[in-house]
């Protein structure tokens, strides 16, 4: 966290000169708003008969009996905004407070706040120009029923409008991914009835709080496709989702520069898709359209076609990728497609990250099943282990379940059929829906029961009710006491930091954080027998194998003297 904190703040702050001597487009993008003459402005009351079910019209929200809130929306641009902060109101400013509050976290300065949000107006300042105006006619109304706390930061609809690019700026600013996804689809004589399968993880972690209030969207548009995708209060663009033509989209992002103008976040690309592609060549033609400022696979799967592809975008390259006489394609953080084959930012991707590490793991556990129904895809995205089942400790991120994840989704395009993760992570039950039976005969007054379908679930992992998994939560606990420990430079007794390492054995971020501890603490035989112990583990990726070996030679060095 310490060195992702130190790597922003130093880009914010290498830009200090230029906003100070240039504001170029950013007025105007400040005061640009939607054209809203053609959209009806006027939606129903919303009604409540608890705090975790609302009705406005023909729409609803609630939450089901697994956790998961249900959103039931349909209109014009406007009114699917308006009724979505309607509906919403409460989930969305919870998200917003979570999300700043993490802001806060990270730059705790109010003077350097104040100059991160000079520096989202000014990085912003284009992004307007590249968003369908369909799109922000509806984060328009969502703004509507946007908390007025925030307002300091930016107005609720610019407020929304940044939001939705905050996926695609942390993993820029960062010049790495800020997730890890793993997504796989099957088909033919890989899938046990012969139909396209798809299973993916959006390992996204931006803090606990921030994946408790998961919501399954299911949206009937006044022009396009009815579709699902898996979201959360202020989002209305997609990062998981499935319209009712059996059509998919996920993103894995990818290794990205850091680039100098927020243009079309990825999220919208794919809401678009979702919305007016029907097929994977539709697809195709629809994000070559949009200009996006980061690098990104969009995973495609496609009932018509009845197979899977990757569109690989980066702010000046695309590529596709396919897979020829085979049933199966894979995706994890790198790119595949002859577009990207030398690029030197994806190679080094491959050389250092740990998305080839996922890549070969999904290879080993697809080819343990013959055949892979949503039984056996959700137990894939459940895995834990390292290749050749190698325990690698809990939360390791070379891992397929991280043990991180906001869900983990799988697809049956061709039935319409999807299955949505619960907490924790992708490990509690998946719950099935039917895009049929959702979108059909929908009536004027919602009974709210769930939308799901209660004989199709997948029951919850047993991990979850085992000792591993409460001395994980333990471990992760603790972690973060001896991460702000090294931080403030205070002291620990030596139980926190046996403890650590009793807690999560295999992982070798418990040895090398007792390393740091030691070694701060100048006991540098402690400090070289953890880092030893960290050495011996299989480690995240290679620039973190190369500091731990750094600081044991250092501590071994230093232990002579």
């Amino acid at each position: 966290m310490k060195q992702y904190c130190e790597h922003v703040e130093k880009w914010f702050f290498t830009l200090a000169m230029i906003l100070i001597v240039t504001s170029c487009g950013v007025s105007r993008s400040i005061n640009d708003v939607p054209e809203l003459t053609a959209y009806n402005a006027l939606i129903p009351e919303r009604n409540s008969s608890s705090d975790s079910s609302y009705v406005a019209g023909k729409n609803f929200l609630t939450k089901n009996k697994h956790g998961l809130w249900e959103l039931y929306v349909e209109g014009d641009p406007l009114e699917r905004g308006l009724l979505t902060g309607s509906l919403t109101q409460e989930l969305m400013e919870k998200q917003e407070r979570i999300f700043f509050s993490k802001v806060k976290e990270l730059v705790p300065s109010k003077s350097r706040q104040k100059f991160l949000r000079k520096f989202l107006a000014w990085y912003n300042r284009k992004m307007y120009q590249h968003i369908p105006e369909e799109y922000k006619a509806e984060i328009f109304g969502l703004a509507k029923y946007a908390s007025s706390t925030y307002n300091y930061i930016a107005p609720p609809y610019l407020r929304l409008l940044y939001l939705h690019s905050a996926h695609d700026i942390g993993h820029a600013l960062q010049d790495l991914a800020l997730v890890g996804c793993s997504s796989f689809a099957v088909w033919g004589d890989r899938s046990n009835d012969g139909k396209l399968l798809i299973g993916r993880n959006l390992d996204f972690y931006a803090g606990d709080a921030f994946a408790e209030e998961k919501m399954v969207a299911f949206v009937a548009p006044s022009t396009g496709y009815n579709f699902m995708s898996v979201t959360w209060g202020g989002m209305m663009g997609v990062v998981s989702g499935m319209n009712d033509q059996g059509l998919t989209v996920t993103i894995n992002a990818g290794k990205s520069k850091i680039p100098l103008v927020a243009k079309t976040p990825i999220s919208l690309v794919t809401r678009e898709i979702l919305q007016y592609a029907s097929t994977i060549d539709e697809a195709i033609k629809i994000a070559k359209k949009r200009e996006v400022f980061v690098s990104e696979a969009i995973f495609i799967g496609s009932a018509k076609d009845k197979k899977a592809a990757v569109i690989e975008v980066s702010p000046n390259n695309f590529g596709v990728y396919e897979v020829e006489n085979q049933s199966k394609l894979l995706c994890t953080n790198h790119f595949q497609s002859d577009a990207f084959r030398n690029d030197r930012r994806n190679l080094k991707q491959i050389e250092e990250s740990h998305s080839q590490y996922r890549f070969d793991r999904m290879e080993e556990l697809l080819a343990e099943n013959d055949v892979i129904g949503p039984t056996e895809a959700v137990k894939i995205l459940r895995n834990r282990e390292g290749l050749k089942n190698k325990k690698i400790g809990f939360g390791n991120e070379k891992a397929l379940n991280q043990l991180l994840a906001h869900h983990g989704i799988v697809f049956q395009p061709e039935d319409l059929k999807v299955w949505v993760s619960t907490n924790p992570y992708q490990l509690g039950e998946f719950v099935a829906y039917d895009l049929d039976e959702v979108f059909s005969n929908r009536s004027e007054t919602p009974s709210l029961v769930t939308l799901s379908i209660p004989s199709e679930l997948i029951s919850e992992d047993p991990f979850t009710k085992t000792e591993a998994f409460k001395n994980y939560e333990a471990y992760r606990i603790l972690e973060r006491i001896i991460e702000a420990a090294l931080e403030a430079d205070t002291e620990l007794n030596s139980s926190e930091l046996s403890k650590v390492t009793t807690l999560n054995p295999d992982y070798w971020k418990a040895h090398y954080l007792v390393g740091r501890y030691y070694y701060k603490q100048e006991q540098y035989k402690k400090a070289s027998e953890a880092f030893q112990k960290a050495n011996s583990k299989e480690i995240t990726t290679v620039p973190d194998a190369e500091r731990v070996v750094k600081y044991l030679k250092k501590s071994n060095r230093k232990a002579k003297q």
